[in-house]
């Protein structure tokens, strides 16, 4: 009696249960269905600013693209094709109302994210030294860094993301890490335990 009792009185488990996932979202806005797509961003909002930060580097304006790139895909919507593909289609979106901003406001070093509650100037060298050398890459390896290692995509998340071949984005990888291994030494620095075996970049 008691078991039925509490199990009547927990509606939000059931609910939970039946929620939609992100491709049902995704159809349900497409049939004009508003609520469902403003929950599929905010579903998802944890992982946008995230990225929007790494671009950004700060709260404000990372919040500021997240928005613009709500409304430029509420606006392109219709051109979504595979609704199984949204997050993949915004996230996109996102990136491009980053670049378009940092070009905007002239400000074109990304700034990697910063350990909560740290101040700039209490950072290691060490960590100014990376940052700098990544935002001096060329664009489409900024993208691969950020992606690869600060979101943990895998390589062909990130081509999918991209709209590249997953070999292009490999070899974009490759040279990325090439230059970051030149730019900060394999050696001294405080850099000679931040490269694996591989030659992979520990973040």
């Amino acid at each position: 009696m008691t078991a039925n009792k509490e199990a009547s009185s927990s509606p939000n488990v059931a609910v939970s249960a039946n929620a939609p996932d992100s491709e049902t979202l995704a159809r349900m806005a497409l049939s004009g269905d508003d609520e469902a797509f403003f929950r599929l961003v905010t579903d998802d909002r944890e992982r946008l600013l995230r990225i929007a930060y790494a671009y950004m580097k700060n709260e404000h304006d990372a919040l500021e693209a997240i928005q613009e790139a709500t409304c430029r895909a509420y606006a392109k919507l219709r051109k979504l094709k595979e609704p199984s593909l949204f997050l993949t289609w915004y996230t996109r979106i996102l990136i491009n109302c980053c670049i378009d901003e940092q070009k905007r406001k002239r400000r074109m070093l990304p700034m990697l994210r910063l350990p909560e509650g740290a101040a700039i100037d209490r950072l290691p060298d060490e960590r100014l030294r990376l940052d700098a050398a990544i935002a001096k890459l060329a664009p489409h390896y900024r993208h691969i860094i950020i992606l690869k290692y600060y979101e943990d995509m895998t390589l062909t998340e990130i081509a999918r993301l991209l709209e590249k071949p997953d070999g292009t984005v490999k070899t974009w990888l490759n040279k990325a890490l090439k230059k970051l291994r030149a730019d900060l030494g394999e050696g001294g620095g405080g850099f000679h335990d931040r490269w694996g075996e591989d030659g992979t970049l520990r973040i």
